[in-house]
Formats: C-alpha cells, structure tokens, sequence
C-alpha cells in the first residue's frame, strides 16, 4: 500500500512538472513572476497568439499554478504561490550549474514535438 501511494505521489510529481515542461506555459509563467498581468500584456511579453495564450492560462488555473482576478472589464493573471517563482529561480540557478550537459544532451530536445 505505501508503494502504492508513492507511485501515485511520483506520477502527481510528473503531472505537476508537465505544466512546467510545455514551453509556451512556462513563458507565461516566467511572464508572470513578480506581477500580474492581463491576456493582451502576456501575448505582447511572449509573443504567443492570444488564442494560445487563454488556452495555456486556462490550463494553469486549472492546475493551481496561476489565479484570475477580475478587475473592471480585464482579468489580472499571477502566480498563484510564491513558491512557483521560487521554483523558476531555483531552476535558473540550476540551470547555471548545468547548462552546458543540458544542451548536450541527446535524450530529448527542447521542444518534444521536434524531437520526440
């Protein structure tokens, strides 16, 4: 039974780095460190389509990675937790440490769907 709940919390783990994984979310996530913006502000700062960026906003409210507020006829989009800034920091901090076997590495790209 504990396998059990740690195979479940290892696949959760996994379903929670995914929304970190998709390179379109994780520039809206970067867009929204240390502010709250509209949908207009993110597409102008990541250069995704409208369209795209809702859907991924979508996706990342759904998962409790980002909250909406309403304010007047726009909706302000944050990070919903600082802990996911700082988990963004820690990985640029890592990312420092080991960017040059990142690159190098010849087990998947940075973008799955040209690599995969």
């Amino acid at each position: 039974m504990l396998l059990a709940a740690k195979a479940n919390a290892v696949q959760l783990q996994a379903k929670l780095f995914r929304g970190f994984a998709d390179p379109s979310r994780l520039a809206i996530l970067q867009a929204l460190r240390g502010k709250r913006l509209t949908v207009g502000e993110i597409v102008a700062i990541t250069g995704l389509s409208q369209p795209n960026v809702s859907n991924h906003l979508s996706c990342l409210r759904d998962c409790g990675l980002v909250t909406a507020t309403p304010q007047g006829r726009f909706v302000l989009y944050a990070l919903s937790d600082p802990r996911v800034e700082q988990l963004l920091r820690l990985a640029d901090e890592l990312l420092a440490d080991v960017a040059k076997g990142v690159y190098q590495c010849t087990r998947y790209g940075v973008f799955e769907e040209n690599h995969g």
